[in-house]
């Protein structure tokens, strides 16, 4: 047998990871191991036991008021007795974190072929979003199987010099994950979230959370989603709040009050996949969400000035509008008022998967290790709807 082990640390990770997790647990020639950071410790975990995942190894990183560089040393200290103790033939990371970045790294020390999963994700600004983009630039670096989302992936690797036969183009597996969960909804533990989707009033999604939006920018941010609140009444405005402290001295004083804002904690991935699917809008600086709700028809206004998700912006259902104050609450008062604007965003082409990237990942790992073939890329069809469950820079 094979022996691959994969790599993760923050919810993110988790659950794009989760799809390619089962399918290598199942495979009869893949010895399969899971060694996790926890990076994001409360919210990993909600996620691995969302689905049935028991991580073989913990490093169990984090300590209080570390920093980027604690992470990404202890990472790497944790993990090598791992490597040097299993002897993997292939390592498995995903994304941009400081933990996928880290265990590359280590892999490569270790002379461990590295495949990347969401490989080639480019905002070209190093400094937006940080530290994910200079980490994924990294990780290409020590890469020996690029598992590219998008055609677009693919050719920003390709301008970056990789050699094409180590990129494979799969669909994100977050679009497996989303398909499978959303079947089964969840249902909410808290009580005024329940009522209100059950009430079927118009639902507006808020999340934010990036370091570079920290201060100013989330300060700004609110005080638009709080103008938008009180000049739309009837409509319900539900912030999951990250547990970032920063996040919360911002956004906490400006939002606080207004009687159709509903500030919650962070949900799990099942309570979270029930309310994306019941919003009818959705404002975040989350890289995940760009993707996971074109599949879902849901328009999304993105409050970042950069994005490494360029297709959904280029189909339409995505627009990049920052978190400036008068900008944010125009655009956001528009698609509330305009229904040929929310019309137009709402109905626009999923760029970013069909349901079946995980079987294309699968494969392409098969291949890296002389198991089998891959399977053709992932080509979306652009001349139509292919949102699934429903008919750049700002």
């Amino acid at each position: 047998m094979r022996r691959v082990i994969s790599v993760y640390g923050t919810r993110p990770e988790a659950i794009k990871m989760a799809p390619l997790v089962s399918a290598l647990n199942d495979d009869p020639d893949i010895e399969h191991l899971v060694a996790v950071s926890g990076q994001h410790r409360h919210m990993l975990d909600q996620v691995n036991r969302h689905f049935g995942i028991v991580p073989d190894h913990d490093l169990d990183i984090i300590r209080e008021s570390q920093g980027l560089s604690d992470i990404f040393t202890r990472t790497m200290e944790g993990l090598t007795p791992v490597l040097e103790s299993f002897r993997p033939e292939a390592l498995i990371v995903q994304g941009d974190t400081s933990t996928s970045t880290a265990a590359a790294l280590a892999a490569f020390y270790s002379k461990v072929p590295v495949i990347h999963v969401e490989a080639g994700l480019r905002s070209r600004d190093l400094r937006s979003p940080f530290p994910e983009e200079g980490n994924r630039r990294l990780t290409a670096q020590v890469t020996a199987l690029h598992l590219a989302p998008t055609q677009t992936s693919r050719e920003n690797l390709l301008e970056e010099g990789t050699d094409p036969t180590s990129i494979a183009v799969t669909g994100n597996t977050v679009i497996d994950a989303l398909l499978e969960v959303v079947k089964h909804r969840v249902p909410f533990e808290d009580d005024h979230l329940a009522e209100i989707v059950g009430s079927q009033q118009p639902i507006v999604l808020v999340t934010l959370h990036r370091r570079e939006n920290q201060g100013e920018g989330m300060h700004s941010a609110a005080r638009a989603i709080g103008r938008v609140a009180r000049r739309h009444p009837s409509w319900q405005f539900v912030f999951p709040v990250h547990r970032s402290p920063s996040v919360r001295a911002a956004v906490l004083p400006g939002l606080q009050g207004i009687d159709n804002v509903l500030l919650i904690e962070p949900l799990d991935y099942g309570q979270f996949t029930h309310l994306l699917s019941a919003c009818q809008l959705v404002l975040t600086d989350s890289g995940g969400i760009q993707e996971e709700a074109p599949a879902l028809g849901k328009p999304v206004l993105v409050l970042r000035d950069t994005t490494e998700r360029p297709e959904a912006v280029v189909a339409g259902t995505v627009k990049l509008v920052g978190t400036d104050e008068h900008r944010l609450f125009e655009e956001a008062d528009r698609l509330i008022t305009d229904s040929t604007a929310y019309a137009t965003m709402a109905n626009a082409v999923n760029p970013y998967g069909d349901g079946r990237a995980t079987r294309r990942c699968a494969a392409a790992v098969r291949q890296l290790l002389d198991l089998g073939r891959r399977e053709p890329d992932f080509a979306p069809d652009l001349l139509g709807r292919s949102g699934l469950l429903g008919a750049s820079r700002a």
